[in-house]
């Protein structure tokens, strides 16, 4: 019985790698360009002057890396690692980090993962059905008003996002 399941086991591994051998060996990968970035990151910074508050916005790419980093002059500077990290959770849950608040409960859920922060302020960056991704923000008296500046940030590159896609 146990030579029985060790050939299905082979046979069902050689089967899974003829399958792949069809597959591509690189794939083709979209990314936010700077300029796309920096127009959002201008773009958040002024819709939360226009609030009179001082944030930090960061932009992050699809691999979680920052693009852009701009920390207004009045804010404090734990705004930019915060503004990173609902980035980055934005990002990785391809969520807005204020629906990732309650989802969350256990001690050692997810966000408890060191450079996540899953508190409003972080929206993933998409365009058509892929993530481009993150911008997140931090500063302002509440999570709501930080996602509301980046939402301003992602209205004045969605156009040319979804023209691009």
């Amino acid at each position: 019985m146990k030579k029985h399941t060790l050939m299905l086991t082979i046979a069902a591994l050689l089967n899974t790698g003829a399958a792949q051998a069809d597959d591509p060996m690189v794939l083709p990968v979209q990314r936010l360009a700077m300029d796309m970035a920096v127009k959002a990151a201008q773009a958040t910074i002024a819709a939360c002057r226009k609030e009179g508050l001082s944030v930090a916005v960061t932009v992050i790419d699809r691999g979680g890396h920052s693009q852009v980093v701009l920390r207004d002059s009045l804010a404090m500077p734990i705004t930019v690692p915060i503004s990173k990290q609902k980035a980055y959770a934005a990002l990785n849950f391809n969520s807005p980090t204020s629906e990732l608040e309650s989802r969350f409960t256990s001690p050692f859920a997810p966000p408890k993962i060191d450079g996540l922060i899953t508190s409003a302020g972080g929206l993933p960056i998409t365009a058509g059905s892929t993530i481009l991704g993150g911008i997140g923000v931090s500063g302002a008296p509440s999570g709501t008003t930080d996602e509301a500046c980046a939402a301003a940030g992602l209205k004045a590159i969605n156009d040319d996002l979804e023209m691009a896609m």
